[in-house]
């Protein structure tokens, strides 16, 4: 669909030459999409429930949602036209009438109103050239009754004033209208700011321009969605003057970041409340405290490098905090979120350097936690109560540097997690004894562990491996130590693949072949292979003639094995569709994944990273034969035709491809 959308602004995008503002864009868009309805026609997206409505980008005309809620499509007139009774679309021009009446005609008779009420008429109808940020009818509705009242108390002199602020003694088109402007207003010379987003949102004093560009014949009048206030304090002094703001300010003070927000900027302050940082336990509170790295960590975080105005949020963005970290601003309905959390109580208060949003939530980065913060707060649950049972806390809420290997909880499913000696050993050596970056780990690297164990590197194409333990999310690094969330539960090599093999009773006829074949030294010296084992099931599967025969011929079974031999280190996490693997023997062993099992040469393997010193061991429950020279290598990661997998005596005897690979040694035999 967006492809479509895409298509059908090309010929907007060569016709328009020039490059236009995002409102413009979005304008423009919503004019194609009401073009059916007829000339000057404008599609709106209005929320339901609400009185908001808004001009149409792609996205949103797709998603037909804003702020997570649906929208329904409405057809108006585009700014500047109206209907001719009986005709089709708006292809009328409005006439050009001075400010005051133009006020009458575009949703603004209150301020038309209050104009006349404050006797402001004379100036908005007589000559000159203007530009008035006219309050909807639906905004002065929205003030407060003792607002209103003070201002309209006094007419000629709170109200005139009000209303001056809302003016500029020039013309401003949408188009003048750029990102991060200010222009001095008709009172005192205060000065009105102006954001225009990507999204096509235009805001003044982050009051939402609904019905902008409204000619008139002295100036110009862009409807707004609220009643604006001067501004003339900046973000520093706005926190300094509120109460429920006290733990705040004493903590930019103590970070040494009142200065820049006493300064020039456009900054965006989402603002812990008192109440906020009461929910904090006292001792993470007060270590953050007594930390200036993780306090300017911390109040960074609460910081964006722009000014967002919550009426500029239609849909979750992720923005860049003065930390370095992103946060996700979204909304929900008419909430303004942060992370998905509705935690925003109080929006948009100005100031001349950005804009304050009161949070009921201490955002706490990574970067200001310690180890066991870090995996409090992520799908490491069973992980991190194993730690703290093997007595690793210490080790944990320390200033010590450290990686932390945290498996996820579904690699725990039907393990035996009670805490024993051996679990605790196990835990330990989930632990690297210095902070990483998965960004600094490279292929053949050794890491040790706080247990002593040397653990390695393996870099492949499509994952990051710490033995058989492979990086399943991006790493979080925390004040000290870091933390790498992997798929499975690290087994660290404890002996070499020969090593493996006799301790694991599967094994037990593959390790008499392998003494039979002389294949003992190759698997005890150091290198790196990958061996798909064939268990003691395997073997079985062969019929009893052909089985035995193998078993007593050392150069077929040799050859046999070395078939089942890969050159190189590969885990379960480093295959990925259509992987291949040199045996050391034959052309290639194919692998791929279907539904998380590992396949080679259509063979599944039944027990995967048997990790040794020199390779690791995946158990097989089939012998492997070659694959065909030119088939389908789609097979390769899917089950064998029941036919070619069973242990068939035919099979095995009569197929070319399989003796072609073996030695002739081989040959040999299948005649005697």
């Amino acid at each position: 669909m967006m492809k479509v959308c895409v298509l059908l602004l090309v010929p907007v995008l060569l016709s328009w030459v020039e490059s236009r503002s995002p409102y413009q864009a979005v304008l423009q868009h919503s004019r194609i999409r009401g073009r059916a309805q007829g000339p000057n026609v404008c599609a709106m997206q209005q929320r339901k429930g609400t009185d908001k409505k808004y001009f149409t980008n792609c996205k949103q005309w797709y998603h037909r949602k804003i702020c997570g809620e649906p929208t329904v499509i409405s057809y108006e007139c585009c700014p500047g036209y109206e209907k001719i009774p009986g005709e089709k679309g708006c292809p009328a021009a409005l006439p050009l009438v001075n400010i005051y009446n133009t006020l009458g005609v575009v949703g603004a008779s209150t301020t038309q109103m209050y104009s006349e009420r404050a006797e402001l008429r004379p100036e908005i109808e007589g000559p000159g050239s203007f530009t008035f940020f006219a309050p909807s009818n639906e905004a002065w509705a929205a003030l407060p009754t003792e607002l209103l009242d003070a201002l309209v108390s006094n007419v000629n002199i709170e109200l005139l004033n009000a209303l001056h602020y809302h003016m500029v003694d020039r013309r401003l088109t949408s188009e003048e209208l750029k990102h991060g402007a200010s222009f001095p207003s008709m009172y005192q010379d205060l000065h009105v700011h102006i954001h225009h987003y990507s999204n096509g949102v235009v805001t003044v004093n982050c009051a939402r321009l609904i019905k902008p560009d409204q000619h008139a014949t002295n100036g110009i009048v862009h409807v707004v969605d609220r009643v604006i206030t001067a501004i003339s304090n900046t973000i520093n002094t706005l926190l300094e003057v509120d109460d429920d703001l006290e733990t705040l300010r004493t903590a930019m003070a103590a970070a040494g970041l009142s200065t820049m927000l006493e300064g020039e900027g456009q900054y965006t302050v989402f603002a812990p409340t008192n109440e906020a940082f009461d929910k904090i336990p006292k001792e993470t509170l007060n270590r953050i405290l007594g930390d200036p790295v993780a306090l300017r960590d911390l109040l960074n975080y609460h910081i964006l490098k722009h000014m967002q105005c919550a009426e500029s949020i239609v849909s979750g963005t992720p923005m860049e905090t003065l930390q370095g970290s992103v946060l996700e601003v979204g909304c929900e309905g008419d909430q303004m979120t942060l992370n998905g959390r509705a935690v925003v109580t109080k929006r948009d208060q100005m100031g001349t350097n950005g804009v304050v949003h009161y949070i009921s939530e201490l955002l706490i980065p990574d970067s200001a936690k310690v180890l066991l913060e870090l995996a409090e707060g992520s799908a490491v649950a069973t992980a991190t109560q194993l730690f703290v049972e093997a007595g690793l806390t210490p080790h944990l809420t320390g200033s010590e540097p450290l990686t932390m290997l945290a498996p996820l909880d579904a690699a725990f499913t039907g393990s035996d997690t009670t805490m024993t000696p051996d679990m605790r050993t196990l835990m330990t050596n989930h632990l690297l004894r210095t902070q990483l970056s998965s960004k600094s780990l490279y292929h053949g690297q050794e890491l040790e562990t706080l247990g002593g164990v040397k653990l390695r590197v393996f870099v492949y194409r499509n994952n990051l491996c710490i033995e058989n333990a492979c990086i399943a999310a991006h790493d979080k690094m925390g004040r000290y130590a870091s933390m790498f969330t992997v798929g499975k539960v690290l087994t660290p090599p404890m002996g070499t693949v020969m090593d493996v093999l006799k301790a694991d009773d599967r094994f037990s006829v593959l390790v008499g072949a392998v003494q039979t074949a002389g294949l003992t030294e190759l698997l005890n010296q150091q290198g790196a292979l990958t061996f798909f084992a064939p268990t003691n099931e395997a073997f079985g599967a062969l019929p009893p003639p052909d089985r035995s025969r193998l078993l007593r011929d050392p150069q077929q079974l040799s050859s046999v094995l070395r078939l089942h031999l890969g050159e190189g280190l590969l885990v379960s996490g480093g295959v990925s569709s259509h992987t291949r693997v040199k045996p050391l023997q034959g052309e290639r062993l194919e692998l791929g994944v279907r539904n998380y099992t590992v396949y080679v040469n259509r063979v599944p393997v039944a027990a995967a990273d048997l990790m040794a010193t020199n390779g690791v061991v995946h158990a097989v429950n089939t012998i492997i034969k070659p694959m065909p020279p030119k088939v389908d290598r789609e097979q390769s990661d899917g089950p064998a035709d029941p036919a070619s997998s069973r242990g068939d005596s035919r099979s095995f005897r009569n197929d070319d491809l399989f003796r072609k690979v073996l030695s002739s040694h081989s040959s040999r035999a299948m005649k005697q």
